[in-house]
């Protein structure tokens, strides 16, 4: 089965675009919370270090203010994200940062908490307005280690390396984290491609079932059925009881359909086979209700061709018993090709054959008909709608492994030959035996 891959993902932000939030799922999740603690712990230590260095200073309060609406805002930021539009976070995060800067003159030590913040922009902003605004932080933060420790080489040189290396790795995450939400987006999407696929595919195999069962069981039910009415009212005057017999008849055919149908709707095996007596026993019943049903409507205008074929069934070979689906796909088989002999064939004698053979089990029916061209029935010959009852015959059969071969010439007969291989072995039903309905 062919699925169209379709993808709508994205691996990464193009410059001038925002960048792609990473924090999805339980490890994104776990990665926000850990930079907003570690915000929140950078500040206190700030705070402590300003208070315990310039105790009463000019300021105080609205610094430990400052501070902490900081704090809130940083670690609130993720729970409204998804109600803000994508400007007003980038408003939020310009105020934030002039309320750091502001921290940052007053105390120096408020710098240590930029590596946040670096955090915070390459989320919410494009790539170059991110990279500028760690490049101005990174600028903040060197000039507030100056002031704190003096001119120090190390000074200069560390915090735009850590800058650089926070930048690096948050992007690499960012670009991960888009890509497995890419990869995430086309395995949903191709998952409900396959479903679909899958539940068509369902609906049209339920569909090819349901037809089979209906040609192979209601169709020549049917067909028996009107044979029988056809008589019985050709009867009604001359031959009252006779009519009144062919009558019965087909009531009886339309009651075992009845509960035919009402089997196969539940996709239950064929009622001649829940009797107990496996398929010999269901192809023997099968012959005598057809060589019955074809004596009642025989000769009753003067033609033969009015009523339906003798059928016989014979056994070869020491039956096996077999598995429920090679027994009901046999047994559809027989009924169909009975059905078409009945209806194209014309012919007088027609023989089921089961044979076991050592690897096979091989069904026969063979029949003295008009015969046909293989290959034309569906366009020509005396059989014009023949094909389909024959195309129905080899799914049933290609479901279970087996080969279907059809013999015939125009008037010479025909000879359908479905054959399964054997799965089981052991003593199912009586000897050989050949016996006329």
């Amino acid at each position: 089965m062919d699925v169209k891959h379709v993808s709508g993902g994205r691996t990464g932000a193009a410059d001038g675009e925002p960048r792609p939030d990473p924090a999805v799922g339980p490890a994104g999740r776990g990665m926000e919370a850990v930079i907003s603690a570690s915000f929140v712990l950078l500040l206190i230590a700030a705070m402590a270090r300003f208070l315990t260095h310039h105790p009463g200073a000019p300021g105080t309060w609205w610094v430990i203010a400052l501070t902490t609406l900081l704090a809130v805002a940083y670690v609130g930021r993720p729970a409204v994200d998804g109600a803000i539009a994508p400007r007003w976070r980038r408003a939020w995060l310009g105020v934030f940062v002039l309320g750091w800067v502001a921290l940052v003159l007053q105390a120096p030590s408020f710098a240590w908490s930029a590596v946040a913040i670096v955090y915070t922009a390459l989320q919410l902003l494009p790539a170059r307005a991110a990279l500028a605004l760690i490049t101005v932080l990174t600028v903040l933060v060197v000039v507030a280690q100056v002031r704190i420790n003096g001119p120090d080489p190390l000074l200069i040189v560390v915090p735009p390396v850590v800058a650089g290396l926070a930048a690096t790795v948050f992007t690499h995450m960012q670009r991960q984290a888009a890509r497995q939400r890419s990869l995430i987006e086309d395995l949903v999407r191709t998952r409900r491609v396959l479903a679909s696929s899958q539940r068509r595919a369902g609906m049209l195999a339920e569909r090819e079932r349901l037809s089979m069962e209906i040609h192979d069981t209601l169709a020549q039910a049917l067909s028996s059925q009107r044979m029988l009415l056809q008589a019985a009212e050709r009867l009604w005057a001359a031959d009252p009881e006779a009519a009144h017999r062919h009558m019965t008849t087909a009531s009886d055919i339309a009651e075992r359909n009845l509960v035919e149908a009402r089997r196969f709707v539940h996709d239950l095996a064929p009622a001649d086979l829940s009797g107990g007596g496996g398929l010999p026993e269901a192809l023997r019943a099968l012959a005598r209700r057809e060589t019955a049903a074809g004596a009642a409507a025989e000769g009753t205008a003067g033609d033969a061709r009015t009523g339906g074929p003798t059928v016989r069934f014979r056994i070869d070979g020491d039956p096996v018993p077999l598995p429920p689906a090679v027994e009901a796909g046999l047994l559809r088989v027989a009924q169909g090709a009975v059905a078409n002999v009945r209806e194209h064939a014309h012919a007088s004698d027609a023989v089921l054959t089961l044979s076991y053979l050592d690897e096979d089990v091989v069904l026969d029916i063979a029949d003295n008909g008009c015969g046909f061209t293989p290959g034309q029935q569906g366009t020509q010959g005396p059989a014009p709608h023949r094909g389909h009852g024959l195309r129905a015959m080899e799914v049933r059969l290609r479901q279970l492994d087996g080969t279907l071969t059809v013999e015939s010439h125009p008037g010479d007969g025909t000879v359908v030959s479905a054959a399964v291989p054997l799965r089981a072995s052991g003593p199912a039903v009586g000897p050989d035996e050949e016996r006329p309905a």
